[in-house]
């Protein structure tokens, strides 16, 4: 092996210093002017905005969007002694019965048996139960009422009661959060957080797409909390990624394969849309066929990509397993050298920050 490739197994790889002031708190409007570092063939970069990927498409392309729509899972609540509560509404538990896992700040304080009010303006008093701990993720499973099965049945209830919850590192919340916090075509709803480089497609670049002949298609993976989170083991030889729930329907398929047959590069937006399609593949020899149901996989500098031969992105945490897939695509040190530029540059990180487009001509293998 070598010093490269020991250096790509190897979780301190992937960590860079990023300044408090280059993670953005608030989105550009509109949607496609924020900028987007265009990765060159061999090397260097262009710095163009979102609204020229247009320009970097070609009739018969396939663009494949994550259709999630984030949940407002954000509750606030208060105990049987008045003391106040946050809950972070994650994803239904085993049961199907109304039961979710939710995440709850204080968690300590919650016992099993423990009733919880949630509270919101211009609402009555919503009486939820603890009903147990939930060891996996240290929250709690809280009885909801029984209909409220999945995120479609759960989410006419949290609009009422709950908040889009934005990540952590950002600090100012606004009522525009609720829409910009979407992408243009989420339309299943289950998401904890946006699949963000989805967040850059306006209306008017949509259109133009359509007109210029590039084709789209869906899939739905409901973003949860784990998809951010650092990785914590240094040996990545030994990495196992949380499962996520992933469906692919018939009309993805077809429109995969119809890409195939005329030529036409499927370009996947965002990194969600990359798991899903390659995971769904790998459990069929390599072809994608209708899935629903969970995935796990782990895409890591030597994985090759089966379907995906494009990717628009946002600049994601040090040390995420969302870096080690984007490293998978244009090489660990290319990419680790093209942060520092947009670092340099100005660019803006995480979730409303800008994009990075690499284009199939950058892609390694």
């Amino acid at each position: 092996m070598t010093d490269q490739n020991l250096a790509d197994t190897k979780l301190s790889s992937y960590n860079f210093h990023l300044p408090e002031a280059a993670i953005a708190q608030r989105p550009i409007e509109p949607r496609h002017q924020a900028r987007m570092l265009a990765v060159k063939p061999v090397q260097g970069c262009d710095h163009l905005q979102v609204w020229n990927l247009a320009q970097q498409l070609q009739k018969g392309d396939l663009l494949v969007v994550n259709n999630t729509r984030v949940l407002r899972a954000r509750l606030q609540a208060r105990r049987a002694s008045g003391g106040a509560v946050q809950l972070l509404v994650l994803e239904p538990g085993a049961d199907g019965s109304g039961d979710w896992v939710c995440l709850a700040k204080p968690a300590k304080k919650l016992k099993p048996g423990d009733w919880l009010e949630v509270l919101a303006a211009g609402q009555p008093p919503l009486a939820l139960q603890v009903l147990a701990n939930h060891g996996e993720s240290g929250g709690r499973i809280i009885q909801f009422p029984a209909e409220c099965v999945d995120g479609a049945s759960l989410e006419p209830l949290l609009i009422r009661y709950g908040a889009i919850p934005l990540p952590p590192y950002i600090h100012e919340h606004h009522d525009s959060d609720n829409e910009r916090y979407q992408t243009r075509f989420a339309s299943k709803p289950g998401a904890v957080a946006a699949p963000t480089a989805g967040l850059h497609l306006s209306d008017e670049l949509l259109a133009i797409f359509k007109s210029n002949g590039v084709e789209i298609a869906s899939i739905t993976l409901h973003v949860g909390l784990g998809t951010f989170k650092p990785l914590d083991s240094e040996d990545l030889n030994q990495l196992r990624l949380h499962s996520e729930w992933v469906e692919i329907t018939a009309e993805t398929v077809a429109a995969v394969e119809a890409c195939k047959k005329r030529g036409g590069r499927l370009i996947a937006i965002g990194t969600t849309s990359v798991r899903s399609l390659e995971a769904v593949a790998q459990l069929n020899n390599g072809v994608l066929k209708t899935h629903q149901g969970p995935v796990n996989l782990v895409i890591q500098p030597g994985y090759r990509f089966v379907l995906v031969q494009g990717l628009l992105t946002n600049f994601h945490l040090p040390k995420s397993s969302l870096l080690l897939l984007v490293s998978a695509l244009i090489g660990r040190e290319r990419l680790m050298a093209l942060y520092e530029e947009a670092i340099e540059q100005g660019y803006r990180f995480f979730s409303y920050g800008d994009a990075m487009w690499i284009p199939p001509e950058t892609v390694v293998n």
